[in-house]
């Protein structure tokens, strides 16, 4: 302590003093907003506010000076913050008192301490056993049917479903809940189910239907050998299809009644080619087949299939989807996009080559037309595709491309259009939000709000919730665009309001509102001042997705999910290999809850500590 000098600890005293004043007046601001938050929340939104005031300073000389002092960096202060700086204090001016040979000032304080445990298990329900952070699963419409997926899922450890309301209707929600409530009750464990408002999300109309053709392909491998067969689920509408199957042809009740296993069905495809089905298995309400050799089948194809006795029976196919192009966009291409909700369709280049008309498609929210300006970036398909607009008129923009692959981007209907620099002053909820939520209330524990830009947009959720008197579901607001990063400390006070809440980091549309090189910076910000407000936060969007769709993870997603044990819940999409993707998540989570608390470092036994003691000479 030699070289700590009377005058250096009054400046730091100072410093912290002023911190201190900073804190107390930025509380003393927002004075009115805390009254207007929950009771749950009051002391963690003056924390939030103190943290505010704290981190308006760029500290990092303070911090190491108190670190070379021996005391408290301020590096933990996120969940207490007066507490830590009054404590520092209190050091100090005993260090002070030390060297002055007089009476320290030490003022008492209470410790307030982080409401966060009890706000995580109030929104997202009690942990699995020996794991902290929860697991969150997005659901898809086949599991709507699949009660023994759903059942497995929360086996594994699932805490939490969502239910994208920007996909399917009500009727399949419905069946949904149906299945976890009736996987709750066999597996003895509960499971919060949180419903994903759409919100005003910007995505591309529809394409032109193509003809009505399905190819079937067997699987080949790298010498262009047939390795395995086609496997084709056929059975009567509304069969739903078990997992593994290539494709789904639908046929009529009637004719199915006649398959068996053994049974060989045959058709010739568009081209002309005879082919054949082999019965594999009947069960379920529906027959697995195998094709050897690829096929294309249109609606009309005949299917043949000879009885024992030499009956022939034939079958039409009747019910086969369109083929849908997608849009094929290259660097230096023109794309319109256009008010009408007319379908979309690629470009089209005379017997020359030379493009007579540009690609064209619509968007979903023809509103935001009269927002845009030349020259303002547009992304599309999470940033796969980029563009800048050229032309705005009322009914059209004309983008110029200028990011895709070297052999060109596909843009399919319901993808996501991107305005990162636009003013869309979107701040309401929507009439698909409004509908949905007269359905939702009736079986949701959370309601996620997507696309948040200002606080009046939760408020109006708020108020629509108390409308439908059911103010006792949770509310999660999802951080996603420029707009709600931004906003955030404003969007945490007022969703302070109602209890319990938290937010979703949702990492795809925030990297293309932000830029993929911000991401990792923003996310921890985000971290950062929801802890500080002592709200659950979620990490999403591609989490262990090279493992849940392919079986085989990649080293940077393991990483990924090791540093996603510091939110309070991680979320899965659905994929073939889900079951195992829980599974792993399970384990790095457990195993990282012992090294870690949020950005706090536990010191637990290292086994590479075990270092071999030296031979003796």
């Amino acid at each position: 302590m030699e070289n700590v000098s009377e005058q250096k600890i009054k400046d730091l005293l100072q410093k912290l003093e002023d911190l201190l004043q900073e804190a107390a007046a930025l509380e003393e601001e927002f004075g009115p907003m805390i009254k207007k938050v929950h009771p749950a929340y009051i002391e963690s939104s003056k924390n939030l506010l103190h943290y505010l005031a704290l981190r308006k300073h760029d500290i990092r000389e303070l911090q190491g000076q108190l670190s070379s002092m021996g005391l408290s960096s301020l590096g933990r202060a996120e969940s207490h913050v007066k507490a830590t700086l009054l404590a520092v204090r209190n050091q100090l001016r005993l260090l002070e008192a030390h060297l002055t040979h007089t009476a320290p000032e030490v003022v008492p304080f209470s410790s307030i301490p982080s409401e966060l445990p009890s706000h995580i298990t109030d929104l997202l329900g009690e942990p699995s056993p020996g794991r902290e952070s929860r697991i969150m699963i997005t659901f898809s419409a086949d599991m709507a049917d699949d009660y023994q997926m759903v059942r497995d899922l929360l086996k594994a450890g699932m805490n939490c479903a969502r239910i994208n309301c920007a996909h399917d209707d009500n009727t399949v929600w419905e069946k949904m809940v149906g299945q976890i409530r009736k996987a709750e009750q066999e597996v003895g464990r509960r499971c919060i189910i949180l419903f994903d408002l759409m919100g005003p999300k910007l995505r591309t109309g529809a394409l032109k239907p193509g003809p009505k053709v399905v190819g079937i392909h067997p699987k080949i491998d790298e010498l262009g050998q047939i390795s395995a067969s086609a496997t084709v689920w056929l059975a009567p509408q509304g069969v739903p299809a078990p997992g593994g199957a290539d494709k789904t042809l639908r046929v009529s009740e009637e004719w199915f009644a006649h398959l068996k296993a053994g049974d060989k069905i045959t058709f010739q495809d568009t081209r002309r080619r005879k082919r054949t089905l082999a019965v594999v298995e009947v069960k379920g309400g529906g027959a697995l087949v195998h094709l050897r050799r690829s096929a294309y089948l249109s609606q009309g194809t005949e299917l043949k299939l000879v009885q024992e006795n030499g009956e022939e029976l034939n079958e039409k196919l009747s019910t086969l989807p369109p083929v849908v192009f997608p849009l094929n966009l290259k660097v230096g291409q023109e794309l319109v996009l256009h008010r009408e909700s007319i379908p979309g369709e690629p470009a089209r280049y005379d017997k020359d080559g030379h493009q007579t008309a540009p690609a064209h498609i619509s968007c979903t929210l023809p509103e935001v037309f009269s927002r845009v300006k030349e020259g303002e970036p547009i992304l599309f398909d999470d940033g796969e595709i980029e563009g800048i607009i050229r032309k705005v008129t009322p009914d059209e923009l004309w983008v110029e491309i200028t990011a895709a692959d070297a052999e060109g981007s596909k843009l399919r209907p319901d993808k996501g259009i991107n305005l990162p620099e636009s003013d869309l002053q979107l701040h309401k909820l929507t009439e698909k939000d409004r509908e949905d939520l007269a359905f939702v209330v009736k079986h949701a524990d959370v309601v996620n709000l997507s696309f948040v830009s200002k606080p009046a947009m939760v408020e109006e959720l708020q108020q629509e919730l108390q409308r439908l008197e059911a103010t006792h579901i949770g509310i999660m607001v999802k951080i996603e665009t420029k707009a709600a990063f931004k906003n955030l400390p404003l969007l945490l006070l007022t969703l302070m309001q109602k209890h319990p809440a938290g937010i979703m980091i949702a990492r795809g549309d925030l990297a293309v509102e932000m830029g993929w090189k911000r991401l990792a910076e923003v996310q921890e910000e985000i971290l950062w001042i929801t802890e500080a407000a002592h709200l659950p936060v979620v990490w999403a969007t591609q989490v262990l997705e090279k493992l849940t769709k392919k079986g085989r993870p990649s080293r940077a997603e393991i990483t990924d999910a090791a540093m996603a044990q510091r939110a309070d819940c991680v979320m899965l999409n659905k994929g073939p290999f889900i079951l195992k993707s829980v599974a792993v998540l399970d384990d790095i989570l457990k195993r990282m809850q012992e090294h870690q608390y949020k950005k706090f470092a536990l010191l637990r036994h290292l086994h590479v500590s075990e270092i071999d003691h030296p031979a003796k000479s």
